[in-house]
């Protein structure tokens, strides 16, 4: 556990890791699964985590073409949700493999993270979500909204 998560536990602050689609949900598309998550990262009882290659991610998503249309529907563009975005987020380092490996390549470094930080991915993802049983014996959890 890095200093920074025990911190964050100990002040009542718990680090969550949120997939791609998830931020999508959160900053675009204003889910209505999302207000819970909303005010839970405004109120400062969950911290946000992610890496550089999460972020990168998401901008590479954000200028897939029918990202782009729906960008364009709710008049933002991709440079608005990765401020918002970053305006959220404690960036942390990419940490290693951990020891379970998820079906979905793309999806490994969210499951990395939530090992390491010993947290929860919010998730919508099959291949995330089939992991929980596995992600809880290593200290981590995978679900799809915050409990």
């Amino acid at each position: 556990m890095t200093e920074e998560h025990a911190a964050g536990v100990a002040d009542g602050v718990r680090p969550v890791i949120l997939d791609t689609n998830i931020v999508l949900d959160l900053l675009v598309f204003n889910d209505a699964a999302t207000p819970p998550l909303r005010d839970a990262l405004q109120a400062g009882r969950l911290q946000w985590v992610a890496t550089a290659p999460m972020r990168d991610e998401l901008e590479r998503v954000l200028a897939y073409p029918h990202i782009a249309k729906r960008l364009a529907f709710y008049g933002l563009s991709p440079e608005q949700v990765l401020q918002a975005r970053d305006a959220q987020v404690q960036t942390v380092d990419v940490p290693p493999k951990a020891s379970v490996t998820c079906k979905d390549p793309d999806d490994q470094k969210f499951i990395d993270l939530a090992v390491a930080q010993r947290c929860t991915v919010l998730s919508k993802d099959h291949a995330v979500l089939c992991m929980a049983k596995r992600l809880q014996v290593l200290g981590a959890h995978a679900q799809v909204a915050i409990q």
